[in-house]
């Protein structure tokens, strides 16, 4: 008698919407001095930005990840759209002919403490229009994220997945304008502790007005501390590993990017996705580099077959 074959679970898809930078980062030993030329121990330069990152990071757990953002034909867009494929993220390019110049960003990473500094541009201001297919897009994902740049299709891409009831996961790690249009539509609003709905003084006050403002699901990150979150009414605290912190840059990012992913695996509760995001976002701290880590992720099995 033959086995039946097996049926393979299809990888949940992604839609993340927003900004993507190159990021050009140089290890430090200590920061300079005005005036100062230091040399740096190490130097990386990758794809960056809140939405890119997160989809890596989604991609690297076994989703098909969608990036959204604007690029057009600058030099430096054909390096960041290379960097995101070869990580197994596709990218939908918004950009028009005059779209703005792709963000750079300088990145400082301290080598005894793995905190770093980031001078770049942003897309909060950005006229970027929605992509022609943004309905389709939507309509095929289990989860959209939307980092609040690129406004006019982080706009869009909530009202849409609001009116399919899809779940949608603001990362929310400082406030920007369009952000007060999209609350209303957030499933999941993923915030970092530093982060402030207007008129309040705490993360505690910003959760609390997130939840009077329609959000489903709160949660707030603190660092090295335990995850709040709330949602339903309950709430709950979700230590984070214990690592040694060698580079943080990406760890929010990480986070978020785990947190939709683990979104789209049925039977699992807020706490359980806390959990599990913030071990994700613990393994990227405790490795050198904007991408090393990712080899030391589980990787499932339909992936290795496919590689």
């Amino acid at each position: 008698m033959r086995n039946a074959p097996v049926s393979e679970k299809k990888s949940p898809v992604g839609v993340f919407v927003g900004l993507a930078t190159l990021d050009v980062i140089h290890r430090i030993t200590k920061p300079p001095a005005v005036n100062e030329k230091i040399t740096s121990t190490a130097q990386f330069v990758a794809a960056g930005g809140p939405a890119a990152n997160a989809a890596v990071t989604f991609a690297a757990l076994g989703g098909d990840a969608i990036l959204v953002t604007a690029l057009g034909d600058d030099p430096v867009a054909d390096l960041i759209r290379a960097e995101l494929h070869a990580h197994g993220v596709g990218v939908v390019d918004a950009a028009t002919g005059t779209t703005r110049a792709v963000p750079v960003s300088s990145v400082s990473v301290v080598d005894s403490t793995g905190e770093r500094s980031v001078v770049s541009l942003d897309a909060v201001n950005s006229d970027a229009a929605p992509p022609a297919d943004i309905d389709d897009l939507v309509a095929a994902a289990d989860v959209v994220l939307v980092d609040g740049h690129h406004p006019l299709i982080a706009r869009a891409a909530s009202e849409r997945a609001a009116a399919r009831g899809s779940t949608l996961v603001v990362d929310a790690g400082r406030w920007k304008p369009v952000m007060a249009d999209i609350v209303a539509h957030a499933t999941d609003m993923v915030c970092s502790n530093d982060f402030r709905m207007p008129g309040t003084g705490s993360s505690g006050a910003t959760a609390a007005a997130l939840l009077a403002g329609g959000a489903g699901t709160v949660v707030t990150t603190h660092g090295a501390e335990p995850v709040e979150w709330w949602s339903a009414g309950e709430s709950g605290r979700v230590p984070v590993p214990p690592v040694v912190a060698v580079d943080t840059l990406g760890a929010g990012d990480a986070f978020h990017g785990a947190y939709a992913y683990f979104s789209t695996q049925s039977g699992r509760g807020v706490a359980e996705r806390v959990e599990r995001s913030a071990a994700v976002a613990a393994l990227r701290c405790s490795v050198i580099g904007p991408r090393a880590w990712l080899s030391e992720l589980p990787v499932p099995q339909s992936r290795k077959r496919e590689r």
